[in-house]
């Protein structure tokens, strides 16, 4: 859709800047109108499509945003509308103030919240959508978006303090590959150069050293199309039903981090449910929901097939004592839950548990983390370094 840049003035006489989508520029100024603005000038903005959607790129945090403020508007009685006319000054992110806009307009002419954001669902996701279609159906909307607004926060904050966690080493294990590159490519050809001249018998590592740096110099295009290759190839199995599942399956698999990477789906499983069962949708629905949620291939099988047995009359521990990828203790609380008919408060004690575990797990990590890479650089450095100065010390030893 085209996107039109305009200047204009609000009730109070102030000039305000931005941008708005829309079919063309009658309609443009029509929504400006709607919202109280009175337009000073406004035009299409050429060749910004590709490049403002690059730039101003949705991100969760975006949403998350947008969600605490709306539920603060909403829970303060204040007409949805209204709220989200408000909104489209306060969001920063350009992408989302047009959305929002957007959403303004069809929900004033009529249509319902829900179904404004269902259009939308590269932005909001089924889960989003379908607690707020909940809160509209009950009648508890405000209730409803400050508890999603809540979880939406705790889920971000769990993903960043993991994500903020592996900066340090990826950053680190980056430079020394950097470093590393520099001497295979440019230093150790040279060295290895007057190494052979003195025609003795070489050690293993320095063969193997010279070798690696003869193919890395000669051969870098080759090496790139390889590992480039090879990223294409694993992407695109990634992609397929059964190579996502077998990569999910491995992660799950792996030494320490199987099992930080098992808690966190266990929690964002937990907190989706528990989140869909508080705003009134059904089990059965909130089942399936969570399976996208959850985002690990294996648990999201385990859940399509929990939702089928609850469909069957079956209750949902029961599937998951039979598995082996769902601790005990989460498949008895859930049975405790079912049978007190206390199962969103079950979940919610499920969530806080294995959240506390999963920062521990992340702290602990980072903590191990600095030795490991010191003791791995170390062991590189002593490899390259023996490699070379063995050589040299026998060359020494022959005169």
């Amino acid at each position: 859709m085209p996107i039109f840049k305009y200047q204009a003035k609000d009730i109070k006489g102030e000039i305000k800047e931005g941008m708005i989508d829309a079919a063309n520029e009658q309609l443009a100024a029509g929504t400006l109108a709607d919202q109280g603005l009175k337009v000073i000038e406004i035009y299409r903005k050429k060749g910004a499509g590709f490049g403002m959607n690059i730039i101003n790129r949705i991100k969760a945090k975006d949403i998350v945003i947008f969600s605490r403020q709306f539920s603060v508007m909403i829970s303060a009685s204040i007409p949805v509308v209204q709220a989200l006319k408000v909104l489209i000054d306060q969001t920063e992110n350009i992408s989302l103030k047009m959305i929002v806009s957007a959403i303004a307009d069809e929900v004033n002419g009529g249509s319902k919240l829900s179904d404004a954001l269902a259009a939308r669902p590269k932005v909001f996701s089924e889960f989003y959508i379908s607690v707020v279609r909940a809160g509209e159906t009950s009648g508890k909307l405000d209730e409803v978006l400050n508890y999603l607004a809540d979880e939406m926060e705790k889920d971000y904050d769990m993903m960043h303090k993991i994500k903020g966690a592996m900066i340090y080493p990826v950053f680190v294990l980056a430079g020394l590959g950097g470093v590393g590159g520099v001497m295979v490519v440019w230093v150790v050809p040279k060295l290895t150069a007057v190494i052979a001249e003195s025609g003795g018998e070489l050690p293993l590592a320095t063969k193997i050293l010279m070798g690696v740096s003869d193919i890395v110099a000669n051969y870098w295009w080759m090496v790139i199309l390889v590992i480039a290759g090879f990223a294409m190839v694993f992407r695109y199995y990634g992609r397929t039903a059964a190579g996502r599942w077998q990569i999910d399956y491995l992660k799950l698999k792996l030494p320490i981090f199987g099992s930080l990477f098992q808690k966190i789906a266990l929690v964002r499983f937990t907190r989706s449910l528990q989140t869909l069962i508080t705003g009134g949708v059904a089990i059965a629905s909130s089942l399936k929901i969570a399976a996208d949620v959850v985002g690990n291939s294996v648990y999201r099988d385990l859940i399509l097939k929990t939702k089928e047995a609850v469909e069957g009359g079956s209750s949902i521990s029961s599937v998951f004592s039979a598995s082996n990828e769902v601790p005990s203790m989460v498949s008895q609380m859930l049975s405790v839950g079912e049978k007190t008919g206390k199962i969103d408060i079950i979940l919610e004690r499920i969530t806080d548990f294995y959240s506390r575990e999963v920062s521990n797990m992340v702290a602990n990590l980072v903590t191990l983390m600095e030795p490991l890479i010191m003791v791995f650089m170390g062991v590189g450095v002593g490899i390259m370094v023996a490699a070379i100065i063995m050589p040299m010390y026998n060359m020494a030893n022959q005169f």
